[in-house]
């Protein structure tokens, strides 16, 4: 994953919210929703409601906004009705692309996803034709002066990560790089949370084994319209894909 600066990606993402902050927070109330159907109201009990609390801050989502919609979502378990699909496919020049989607009509955003798949010059296909290529792993960044803060130097820091079940720990530029299987995400953020540390970003994502480059301008006119298409659409939550932006 070398010379990947997931700090850098962090800030590409963000600058793509800050474009449409509407959406954004539309669509995480929408993870709000499902987070709170499937295991309650309480972040503290509710690990994935949690993690959702975690992407609406890092998000600038107002804690207003944020207790709205959890207890919106908890009065009104019966209309919560979304259900989770993914979609594969190929960008230009074959950049392998994943859309997961929090839904309540599966035709319309088979339909919406098709369509930016086209018009971003790429095509939708089959389910397992992309993913083969991703490995599915938690991602916790920190900054240096966050570990700085708490008198944390890096050597602490990793043995206090890989104590808890990291699988790997690495220092960039900016700061550090812990990866986890999805399975000891919790732990390992709940460890570094207990030590006091905020994080720059924690989530469970996909990483793609490879990268493919555009280098053509019409191909990388049609990724980032592949892109914003999707970012535009309600029902997307999430994208992956493995174009070396």
């Amino acid at each position: 994953m070398a010379g990947h600066s997931k700090f850098a990606n962090i800030k590409h993402r963000k600058d793509r919210q800050d474009k449409a902050r509407g959406k954004i927070f539309t669509k995480l109330g929408r993870e709000i929703a499902v987070a709170v159907k499937a295991g309650g109201a309480d972040p503290a009990s509710n690990f994935r409601l949690k993690e959702v609390v975690f992407k609406c801050k890092a998000a600038n989502m107002p804690n207003d906004n944020i207790d709205r919609s959890i207890k919106k979502a908890a009065g009104d378990l019966g209309a919560v009705n979304y259900e989770a699909v993914t979609y594969e496919g190929y960008g230009p020049n074959g950049v392998a692309v994943i859309v997961n989607a929090l839904t309540d009509n599966k035709t319309r955003t088979a339909a919406n996803v098709r369509n930016a798949f086209t018009k971003g010059g790429g095509n939708m296909g089959a389910v397992g034709c992309v993913s083969f290529s991703f490995d599915e792993r938690g991602v916790i960044l920190v900054t240096k002066e966050s570990a700085e803060e708490k008198n944390l130097d890096e050597e602490t820091l990793m043995l206090t990560a890989l104590d808890a079940g990291a699988l790997d720990f690495s220092a960039e530029t900016e700061g550090y790089e812990i990866i986890t299987t999805p399975e000891d995400f919790s732990a390992v953020h709940q460890a570094l949370e207990d030590v006091g540390l905020t994080m720059e970003s924690a989530e469970v994502t996909m990483l793609p084994q490879t990268y493919t480059q555009l280098t053509e301008a019409d191909d990388l006119k049609k990724m980032n319209k592949l892109l914003d298409l999707l970012d535009d659409d309600d029902d997307v939550q999430d994208v992956y894909h493995n174009w070396e932006e």
